[in-house]
């Protein structure tokens, strides 16, 4: 069962919880049923209110619901509380994101990132879930005061388990770091994709370099990051092409932390292609989310060209009628765009040929071999340029049946 809360506050919220149930499916769920909920402000004990939660427990019973989750974060004392009053176990939508990366991730990279995210949201949550430790008694043989509590020891292990992790994290970024000095020697001009997740990046990477990435109709799909050479006509000069993890909203801020390693890929690159679902109602939310998450990680400062993937998704009379035009935002800034079909490879040829174009405005001495671009006539339709991130200048580098509501 699906619930979510509106608080008349949010940037961005889903009363559909569309969003949501595909993280549900992603993560094997059914979804039975949803609730929306309106407050002013969450309540202490319940989130939700005491009257929502009995109509919430009804419909849990109704439906035969397993689990329930929300759409927006719990402390550990909601999460109990709900759970006692439901009788089924209740998960917000941190955890369910951190049980998909679990779920997904293949490379041993991968694994010490989601298990260091997993094991720093359970710590505030620790309420003896781990039926391995039984409780403690000191004192000399049967005797004595209690000693060291499950929950204390559950406390103590993770505790000792993140310190463990992020050492071995350190040890892959400085391999990393290794990495990236080689290609610098190199003079490899580097590229990442990033977007919102299940925006098409797999398939456009595929597509571009000839790869068989894993590519699926279903949020983070992907995890791990995956790099290819990439073939320019005309430049002589090394190309890499990254496939990084995709974004969403409300991405739990450790688990940014944890995929430091991995999301430095992108905050290294020469050329971001910021891929975005064209056919979504909420593309430009989507947009805003992925520029959060770039500063977040220190990339906000790097060159980018919006690749507007799945056009072949749009209605005729919404199709573009040029394949790249130029976006100006409000503060005088020029981003390049491409409409681009993944999937049935349309626009991939003057993909590639803004590439190039960025690469030899980086690169003076790069082959200019291939062909210049024109400045295309637009669009069909009304563009909201106002929401559309602007270009920042270049950096100077040092290089379960679940119900809803």
């Amino acid at each position: 069962m699906l619930v979510g809360v509106d608080f008349g506050r949010a940037r961005h919220f889903d009363a559909s919880l569309d969003e949501l149930a595909l993280l549900a499916e992603s993560a094997g769920d059914v979804v039975v049923s949803r609730v929306i909920a309106k407050r002013k402000a969450p309540d202490a004990a319940l989130f939700i209110g005491s009257g929502k939660a009995d109509e919430i427990k009804e419909i849990v019973q109704a439906e035969r619901a397993e689990v329930v989750l929300f759409d927006q974060a719990l402390s550990p004392a909601q999460q109990r509380n709900l759970e006692r009053h439901f009788g089924v176990a209740v998960a917000d939508r941190t955890m369910l994101i951190l049980e998909i990366f679990a779920e997904r991730a293949q490379s041993h990279e991968g694994k010490l990132q989601v298990e260091l995210a997993r094991l720093q949201y359970l710590a505030t949550r620790l309420v003896r879930r781990w039926s391995h430790l039984e409780r403690q008694r000191g004192g000399i043989g049967t005797r004595g005061g209690p000693g060291e509590a499950q929950i204390e020891l559950d406390r103590r292990m993770i505790g000792e388990r993140i310190k463990a992790l992020k050492l071995k994290l350190d040890k892959v970024k400085r391999q990393r770091g290794t990495q990236r000095r080689s290609r610098e020697r190199n003079q490899t001009y580097r590229i990442s994709l990033v977007g919102y997740t299940n925006a098409g990046k797999s398939t456009l990477f595929n597509a571009l370099v000839n790869a068989k990435a894993y590519t699926a109709d279903q949020l983070f799909a992907t995890l791990d990051t995956t790099t290819r050479q990439l073939h320019l006509p005309g430049v002589e000069r090394s190309v890499s092409l990254s496939d990084t993890v995709g974004f969403i909203r409300d991405l739990p801020h450790k688990l940014v932390q944890a995929f430091e390693a991995t999301l430095q890929e992108a905050a290294d690159a020469d050329l971001l292609l910021h891929v975005v679902d064209c056919a979504s109602p909420v593309r430009d939310e989507q947009i805003a989310e992925v520029q959060r998450v770039l500063a977040e990680i220190g990339a906000d400062g790097i060159e980018q060209v919006l690749v507007f993937n799945k056009v072949d998704r749009l209605d005729a009379g919404l199709r573009p009628r040029a394949a790249v035009d130029t976006l100006h935002g409000e503060e005088g800034g020029a981003m390049r765009r491409v409409f681009v079909s993944a999937l049935q490879g349309t626009g991939l040829t003057e993909l590639r040929d803004v590439i190039t174009e960025a690469l030899r405005a980086n690169d003076p001495d790069a082959s200019d071999s291939a062909s210049t671009l024109l400045e295309p006539p637009g669009l069909t339709v009304p563009q909201r340029e106002s929401s559309v991130p602007t270009a920042a200048p270049r950096r100077s580098r040092s290089p379960k049946v679940i119900a809803s509501t």
